[in-house]
């Protein structure tokens, strides 16, 4: 690539960023999120905000925003790079229980060790669902956080079992075949020196179907894709990691698409 594209193309993201970073900073008490845009493409990364047991901020002092806005801006670079979907360029967040959900084929929530969900958003997540919609969960680890994930869950499907994904389902090989043996480690695990936190130790791929077999929710246990994407630029984050985890990604948008 030249040098001066490649200079364009770098002052392009980091002022898409810049204004992502305003877009949630300038307000956290729900009025800017309330307001945002309509997205202007067919698909558009949409994050689902949740009170944390953390934190009670709706937004991104949330402990679930820790890789926003890089993690988005990446992925979704790489999406209209090496797919045909018509993916916004801006990357978004709507409450479980905001009924614009109903107008995206995407949600990605992670840190769910720690969600306090409402019955309200609990009853509209699952229509979401159930309508079609398509849920990921990243980024939490350990026997502890997935207690505090399953009990948020059974409130949405309380009789819905949550399985295994199994090797050869068609989300792990629709656009790229991925294996399941790679865990994709966030930064904090790479710093200690490990692949896993707490007890996470081996990656899992579990999921929600619904009475078709359509898979509803993708759950990816003890890893981390947010932080994958986020890190993409930085030269100690395992270049393998990061492309491991657009792959499984990019599976992921193309079987909400199609599914």
């Amino acid at each position: 690539m030249k040098p001066i594209l490649a200079a364009l193309l770098v002052a392009a993201v980091a002022l898409n960023a810049t204004a992502q970073r305003s877009f949630f900073s300038e307000e956290r008490d729900g009025t800017r999120l309330a307001n945002q845009p309509a997205p202007s493409s067919e698909f558009a990364f949409t994050r689902g905000i949740f009170t944390s047991g953390f934190q009670n901020l709706p937004g991104p002092g949330n402990s679930a925003w820790r890789d926003w806005p890089e993690s988005d801006v990446h992925f979704i670079e790489g999406v209209s790079r090496l797919t045909t979907v018509d993916i916004d360029i801006e990357s978004y967040a709507l409450r479980f229980d905001d009924p614009r959900i109903f107008e995206r084929p995407w949600l990605y929530a992670l840190e769910v060790g720690t969600w306090l969900l409402t019955p309200e958003e609990a009853s509209n997540l699952r229509e979401y669902l159930l309508r079609g919609g398509f849920l990921v969960i990243d980024d939490f680890h350990g026997s502890y956080q997935w207690s505090g994930f399953e009990r948020g869950m059974r409130m949405v499907f309380p009789d819905r079992p949550i399985v295994d994904i199994e090797p050869g389902h068609e989300i792990m090989s629709i656009m790229y075949d991925l294996g399941q043996d790679r865990q994709i480690a966030g930064n904090l695990a790479l710093g200690a020196g490990v692949t896993y936190e707490h007890d996470g130790y081996n990656p899992e791929w579990k999921g929600i179907y619904d009475d078709q077999g359509r898979l509803m929710v993708m759950i990816n246990h003890n890893m981390d894709l947010g932080d994958a994407w986020e890190l993409a630029d930085e030269p100690w984050y395992p270049e393998e990691l990061t492309s491991t985890a657009y792959r499984f990604g990019v599976n992921y948008v193309v079987y909400s698409m199609t599914h």
